[in-house]
């Protein structure tokens, strides 16, 4: 078991007289992913409304804030259980014996245009064996080509944008892979959340983007960007792509500032809670959501 803590600061100044936010930067609970304590402080006096989906456990925060300066920080411990397997054991899945819950997720999305990328796709990885070792191909073909560089991409970068490029941020990586994948029928998608172990040189803690992928009907993470351990991914959200995972969007007049994010990870061997690290094993942190 991994346990971490993390804490998640937002800043912004209310130009209106009044706008609307929607949040999603407490922990998802699943059968995996259990919310130790938490604590949600708002600087303004309002009452926030809270939704948790209860297919992927993505739980949102909507509030009106008025004029002004509003801060939102958000702390939390949670306790991430892994599922583990052999990658030789995790196969394919024809689109037939697929969970109906799945199916939403070989369907082109806004920045994951797969239909696009058919022709590509199937000329690079079509011809492999199917299963575990495809889908790592297709992972790994992405981290090699793709440079990793802040600021090298916007909130309009597409999956095409980053293969033309070759340069990107997480979620250009999390994207690419994700629209590699359903090009050649394999489910996949995208979640949203905050990683431990990453390279310090790579600068502050930030949210991170990171990829599902379906084999042998479970959901098992994989991490193009490279930047962490898959051990030390936390999840926040789940979907399609970066558009059904945004930490924020707001509607309205308002200024932001960065967010401020850290992350720690708490050890106790004596009671099996160790630091998350690289494994052999292939890792899954979904087990159907958990409703609050």
């Amino acid at each position: 078991m991994v346990r971490l803590k993390f804490s998640i600061s937002l800043s912004y100044q209310i130009l209106d007289s009044a706008s609307d936010f929607i949040f999603n930067i407490q922990a998802a609970r699943t059968g995996c992913q259990a919310v130790v304590d938490e604590r949600l402080e708002i600087s303004q006096s309002v009452e926030p409304e809270l939704y948790t989906d209860p297919t992927s456990g993505t739980r949102l925060i909507r509030l009106q804030a008025a004029n002004g300066p509003l801060t939102v920080q958000y702390t939390a411990t949670v306790d991430i259980a892994h599922h583990e397997a052999h990658p030789d054991t995790l196969v394919e899945m024809p689109i037939g014996a697929l969970p109906m819950e799945a199916l939403q997720y070989i369907y082109p999305s806004r920045y994951c245009q797969s239909d696009r990328l058919r022709k590509f796709a199937t000329t690079e990885f079509g011809a492999m064996p199917q299963g575990y070792w495809r889908v790592r191909a297709i992972q790994d073909w992405v981290h090699r080509r793709t440079a990793f560089t802040s600021n090298s991409s916007n909130a309009s970068t597409s999956a095409i944008d980053t293969l033309t490029d070759q340069v990107g941020v997480c979620r250009d990586f999390a994207h690419l892979m994700i629209a590699l994948c359903r090009a050649v029928n394999i489910p996949a998608r995208f979640v949203s959340g905050i990683d431990y172990g990453a390279d310090p040189t790579l600068g502050p803690t930030d949210f991170h983007a990171y990829v599902e992928v379906m084999l042998s009907g479970r959901w098992y993470l994989f991490e193009p960007s490279g930047v962490s351990p898959p051990m030390g991914l936390l999840r926040l959200a789940t979907g399609r792509d970066a558009a059904d995972a945004a930490f924020a969007t707001v509607f309205g007049a308002v200024a932001s500032a960065s967010p401020v994010i850290a992350i720690e990870a708490v050890v106790d061997e004596g009671n099996g809670i160790y630091l998350p690290r690289h494994r052999d094993e292939v890792l899954s942190t979904y087990d159907a959501a958990v409703e609050a």
